[in-house]
């Protein structure tokens, strides 16, 4: 059998899943059937107030990205440096060059003012 073939299948199948995985979840959500306190908010039994869909400043979203972009940067360090003796003077000078366009990046966020709180 051609190894196209197996590719087609297990897009078909994956297909297939993603519809039935959301038909099945239209199938058993809850739907609101007119009960006024089932769209509310909860915050602890306690009445809100104020705008409860209030927006999130974009600093939030700035600092959880840069979050990100450094946790995975601990992945890559962690990784390597468990293969560290194994490496070669070119894979200590790859990894001060990944670390370098890290940090630079890190130091255009902090010039352009992205990192002070408002």
């Amino acid at each position: 059998m051609p190894a196209i073939w197996y590719v087609v299948g297990f897009a078909v199948v994956s297909i297939g899943f993603v519809f039935v995985t959301i038909g099945a979840a239209w199938l058993l959500s809850h739907r609101n059937r007119g009960d006024v306190h089932k769209g509310m908010p909860y915050e602890s039994g306690i009445d809100t107030y104020g705008d409860t869909h209030g927006r999130f400043g974009l600093s939030f979203y700035i600092y959880a990205l840069l979050f990100v972009a450094f946790d995975i940067e601990v992945v890559f360090i962690y990784l390597w440096a468990l293969i560290f003796r194994d490496l070669l003077l070119g894979g200590f000078v790859s990894m001060v060059l990944f670390v370098a366009i890290l940090l630079f990046g890190l130091a255009y966020a902090w010039r352009k003012g992205v990192l002070t709180w408002r």
